[in-house]
């Protein structure tokens, strides 16, 4: 059997003793637990690592996975440039991951490379895995934006590919868990973080992988998760196979979560492929949403569609519509989603139409084809996006960020004729600075340039 089974891994630098000068030891449950799980990583005696990491490089549409012959890396960036590892990369496997990838219609490959040293995500774990004797080659690769059926697939390539060249492969998935769990840690306190890190620990218990694939996107954006797409990967790895699964240890000592398991494959097991009640669970959810979406919801989502399907602005509204939106005129932001990810949001300040209902028309053509961060939405995509719009009230000077509250008010930030604007109770905008400091780089506004601040609220609907 190639897959011979998969270790699931935290990266916190503080873990190595070269790095935490003793304070290792407050953790000393997360290190016993690497070091157990890597020596039976050592006795399984594999072929090839596949390493998969949050802290490699990047991509919201593409899987990155590294090119070349190896790499280096040190954690010097970590006040320990001792420790340093070198890599050989298993070309053959690697080629093959990407020719079944693009077979299977995923976005994946070597390009884009933009740094070819080992990342953190990868050194810990392999830093482990060198002390109890494990010296393979290694296949190193990047998450993505893409949606967690996706990752599933990608971790389906893998395994296949393992299997067409009889490499006894080990998938190593790199990643912390919530980095919201106290109040005195480096990323605060998320009532979501405990949540997710227990979520997350059941399914290692339990190795219901499942669970890992339709997790709410909204709590793991709260909880500022690290490693859930490499889990993802690593059960698509793991796809049609029996594990043992073994939660070796998880610990919140410092505010971020650790979790190590391991889940050695003893067989196969049909019932263990998740990847179409994967994909029926994410149907259902968009469903239930479309479902209760309102007429202003509604009307965003009608507006696109006409346009990416029929190639026109919408000519007129519907007749039934609420006469809030036919009588009153507001500026409004029109958000989508894809897979729990921005998929574009553009909006008006004030109103620019005669009313409500024209200003949602108009500003989600635009969200779909005109945000720049983004290419325009296609029409194979129409049907896997989520919708809010931001209805906002009168705007009101602050004379201190103290009167800002991130989850009540949106702000404005104004410096002469620049002007950024960050909308209300964003996922992941937790704190006034955070919120001030995205206002200012939307608008092209540095930090020590004078600037005014202006706060509203929004009615947002879903």
């Amino acid at each position: 059997m190639s897959m011979l089974g998969a270790f699931l891994t935290p990266h916190p630098p503080v873990l190595l003793p070269e790095v935490g000068n003793g304070r290792e030891r407050e953790i000393a449950a997360t290190g016993q637990a690497m070091r157990t799980a890597a020596a039976e990583v050592a006795r399984w005696n594999p072929d090839v690592l596949i390493v998969a990491s949050p802290h490699t490089i990047l991509y919201g549409d593409y899987f990155h996975i590294a090119p070349g012959s190896g790499a280096t890396g040190t954690m010097a960036a970590f006040g320990a440039p001792q420790v340093r590892l070198e890599v050989q990369y298993d070309a053959a496997l690697r080629d093959e991951i990407v020719r079944r990838a693009e077979a299977a219609g995923l976005q994946a490959g070597t390009l884009g490379q933009r740094d070819p040293d080992l990342d953190h995500g990868v050194l810990i774990p392999l830093y482990f895995l060198r002390k109890a004797g494990v010296v393979c080659p290694i296949v190193r690769m990047g998450l993505s934006g893409f949606s967690a059926l996706d990752h599933y697939r990608l971790g389906q390539c893998v395994a296949s590919a393992a299997e067409s060249l009889g490499r006894r492969a080990v998938f190593v998935a790199s990643g912390d868990l919530s980095h919201k769990l106290k109040p005195d840690g480096p990323y605060g306190f998320a009532a979501e973080g405990p949540v997710f890190d227990e979520a997350v620990t059941r399914t290692m218990a339990s190795g219901n992988f499942l669970e890992f694939l339709t997790m709410d996107s909204t709590l793991c954006e709260r909880a500022a998760e690290c490693g859930l797409r490499s889990f993802q990967i690593m059960a698509g790895a793991l796809d049609g196979l029996a594990v043992e699964p073994h939660l070796l240890s998880h610990e919140g000592t410092f505010g971020v979560g650790y979790g190590v398991a391991l889940f050695p494959v003893v067989g196969k097991n049909e019932n263990r492929r998740f990847a179409a009640a994967c994909e029926k669970a994410q149907q259902e959810r968009l469903a239930a949403r479309r479902a209760k979406e309102d007429p202003w919801v509604r009307l965003a989502r009608l507006s696109l569609e006409t346009y990416i399907r029929q190639g026109h602005v919408l000519s007129a509204v519907p007749q039934d519509l609420p006469a809030e939106l036919t009588t009153q005129a507001a500026g409004a932001f029109v958000s989508l989603h894809k897979h729990g990810q921005l998929r574009g949001c553009i909006g008006t300040i004030l109103p620019t139409e005669k009313n409500l209902a024209e200003e949602i028309v108009h500003n989600a053509v635009s969200a779909g084809t005109r945000d720049p961060r983004f290419p325009a939405v296609r029409a194979d995509e129409l049907d896997e996006l989520e919708y809010s719009v931001d209805v906002l009230g009168q705007s009101e000077p602050v004379d201190s960020p103290a009167q800002l509250n991130p989850r009540l008010y949106g702000v404005i930030v104004s410096c002469g004729r620049k002007r950024g604007l960050l909308l209300p109770d964003l996922d992941g905008v937790d704190t006034v600075e955070e919120q001030l400091d995205i206002a200012r780089r939307k608008g092209g506004i540095q930090e020590d340039d004078p600037y005014t601040i202006q706060r509203f609220k929004v009615v947002r609907h879903l």
